[in-house]
């Protein structure tokens, strides 16, 4: 079966909309702009940073997830996920993206570094809906990392405590 002109049209298409939706990740993180972020996802998704922080990985709704996020990263004074060097398959209405992340994460404090930055890639697998491409499962791979992760349990109290929750033990 020949490719046709729009066939290799619709490719480029798709792949461009897929590593839009890789920078409005980033973008949404580090801009805290929820809403932006939760527009990556499908509705019910699988999430696995075991690399990055044990445990398993999970299925749950976007909204719990990007709640999750929004805990964890809104009490850093800031972060940068720089998402690079897209490899992305294409298969009908769903597709992979494998791409590198570097992700910065600074907060000045008292017990340590200031800085944690996590190296390593996204697996990510997207489908197509009728709202364009879409996160349905993301998978961080740290292959390597630098600096202080209390970084991360510093900033969820502070975040908690803005909030007027009492912090976890």
């Amino acid at each position: 079966m020949a490719t046709t002109d729009n066939d290799k049209l619709q490719y480029l298409l798709d792949r461009a909309a897929i590593s839009d939706v890789q920078l409005r990740y980033a973008t949404g993180v580090d801009m805290r702009d929820w809403p932006l972020y939760r527009s990556c996802f499908t509705d019910e998704i699988e999430t696995d940073f075991t690399s990055a922080m044990g445990g398993e990985p999970r299925r749950l709704s976007a909204d719990r997830w990007v709640e999750t996020v929004r805990r964890t990263i809104s009490g850093l004074a800031a972060t940068q996920h720089m998402i690079t060097n897209h490899v992305i398959t294409i298969a009908g209405d769903e597709a992979t993206c494998v791409a590198h992340v570097q992700a910065r994460h600074h907060l000045p404090n008292e017990n340590g570094a200031s800085d944690q930055t996590m190296f390593g890639y996204y697996t990510n697998r997207f489908v197509r809906t009728a709202d364009g491409w879409k996160i349905r499962a993301c998978k961080l791979t740290v292959t390597w990392n630098t600096g202080n992760w209390h970084v991360f349990e510093l900033a969820r109290r502070g975040f908690d405590q803005s909030e007027g929750r009492k912090p976890s033990s």
